[in-house]
């Protein structure tokens, strides 16, 4: 059975990217917020940048979550950098 999720990119990576959002059928094995990190950085080429970017935040349905974050099925998972201000 194959899931869904909806994918943001916020701030510089959006930038980098060039996209502010995508849905991605999840590929076997890839059932974590950490599991997606690898496998979109495994891309390749600015796609890299969600293992190169220090600090890099990731939410899930709006709450924030970790590497091992469990995905689902219609789940909402967002990518963003830590935010510098002053």
């Amino acid at each position: 059975m194959s899931m869904t999720v909806k994918i943001l990119y916020f701030a510089a990576l959006r930038e980098r990217l060039d996209r502010a959002e995508e849905r991605l059928d999840l590929p076997p094995g890839v059932a974590t917020a950490g599991a997606l990190r690898a496998h979109l950085a495994g891309r390749g080429g600015a796609w890299e940048a969600l293992t190169s970017v220090r600090n890099l935040r990731v939410a899930v349905n709006q709450r924030m979550g970790g590497a091992d974050t469990p995905l689902a099925d219609g789940d909402e998972v967002a990518f963003f950098p830590p935010v510098t201000g002053g």
